[in-house]
């Protein structure tokens, strides 16, 4: 009994890696990490207690990194913090 193997074409394999890289672009390009923090202690929030009109006990902080419930290395402005790619670490200042 002869084993048969089953071949791909090629356009079934270039389909399937243009998905792949669809969505590896869309997640490089993404937007940065947002979390809800207290506005003076920096410590985490739920992010029911952000709301979008500012009046919430805490703001959005974008970027940055946690490291014991507190944020780091980041913004509580949007357009200051680095939206990431390729080449880049994705933090910003603040």
């Amino acid at each position: 009994m002869a084993v048969r193997r089953r071949r791909l074409r090629s356009g079934t394999v270039l389909l399937g890696g243009m998905g792949v890289l669809a969505a590896t672009l869309t997640a490089c390009g993404s937007e940065p990490d947002r979390r809800c923090v207290d506005r003076v202690s920096k410590e985490v929030l739920p992010d029911r207690e952000c709301d979008d009109d500012g009046n919430g006990t805490g703001r959005y902080y974008y970027g940055g990194r946690v490291s014991d419930g507190k944020v780091t290395d980041g913004s509580f402005d949007k357009s200051a913090v680095d939206r990431g790619g390729f080449g880049s670490s994705g933090s910003g200042g603040g």
